[in-house]
């Protein structure tokens, strides 16, 4: 089933509720920090888990001891959509059980 971009309005309520995440161009993006680089390889190994079970892939960035994605749908035309705050949601989850902050 095709996946359907969403409205600036829909975006903007959708970020609201998540603290952190900020629309950058046409993808939503989010960088953590975190205790050290060991917790932030854990991290993006968790995320890349989530992604899998989503099918759904970010663009995830490893530095020393922070994580960043940036997500959008390709299917949809390189637009945000459901899958995109879903895939925010459950990496919003994860962190800080990674004590990323």
């Amino acid at each position: 089933m095709p996946v359907e971009p969403l409205s600036q309005k829909e975006i903007e309520d959708r970020l609201a509720e998540l603290p952190g995440w900020s629309l950058e161009g046409d993808r939503i993006a989010r960088s953590y920090r975190l205790g050290s680089h060991f917790a932030a390889t854990a991290m993006v190994v968790h995320i890349s888990q989530v992604q899998e079970e989503l099918n759904h892939h970010s663009d995830l960035t490893l530095g020393y001891n922070t994580v960043s994605l940036t997500v959008n749908t390709h299917s949809a035309g390189g637009t945000v959509t459901d899958l995109d705050f879903e895939l925010a949601r459950r990496v919003e989850e994860l962190a800080p059980g990674h004590g990323a902050h």
